[in-house]
C-alpha cells in the first residue's frame, strides 16, 4: 500500500489553520523512519498543537497508523 504521507499531513494541517498557504511539509527518509517536519504561520501553531497538545498528538497518531500501513516508522516534528 503506497500512502503519501507528506500529502496526509499537508491535508490535516490545512483543514486545521486558518492560513493553509503557509503550511509545508518537508521529509527526510533514512532506511525505513521518515522524519516529517510540519510548517505553519506562527499565529497557526497553537491549532496545530491544540490545548496541552491534544492536537498535534492526534496528529502524530493518525501519522503513526499510516505509515505502519506502508511498513514505515514515522516521526512528525512541529515547527
Amino acid at each position: 500500500i503506497m500512502i503519501d504521507l507528506v500529502r496526509l499531513l499537508e491535508d490535516m494541517a490545512k483543514s486545521l489553520v486558518e492560513n493553509p498557504d503557509a503550511v509545508a511539509v518537508t521529509q527526510e527518509i533514512d532506511g525505513d523512519n521518515i522524519t516529517l517536519t510540519l510548517k505553519v504561520a506562527e499565529g497557526d501553531m497553537g491549532m496545530v498543537i491544540g490545548k496541552r497538545g491534544n492536537i498535534a498528538r492526534a496528529i502524530r497518531t493518525v501519522m503513526k497508523a499510516a505509515a505502519k500501513l506502508a511498513d514505515m516508522k514515522v516521526t512528525v516534528e512541529i515547527r
